[in-house]
C-alpha cells in the first residue's frame, strides 16, 4: 500500500503517471486505496519522494 506524505507539493506529476486514476487532487494528494494496484508508477514519478510504501 502506498501513501502520499506531507512532503507532497501537489505538482500533479503522479496523477499523470497513475494508470488506474487512483490519485486525487487536493492540498496534499491522496491515493484511493480501492483503485490503487500498487504498481509503483507514482513513486518513480514523484520529484519530492513524497510517496512511500507502508
Amino acid at each position: 500500500m502506498y501513501k502520499i506524505t506531507d512532503e507532497c507539493v501537489a505538482c500533479g506529476t503522479c496523477i499523470s503517471e497513475c494508470p488506474h486514476d487512483a490519485i486525487k487532487e487536493g492540498d496534499i494528494y491522496v491515493i484511493d486505496q480501492e483503485l490503487c494496484q500498487e504498481c509503483g508508477a507514482c513513486v518513480d514519478a514523484c520529484p519530492t519522494e513524497a510517496i512511500i510504501e507502508e
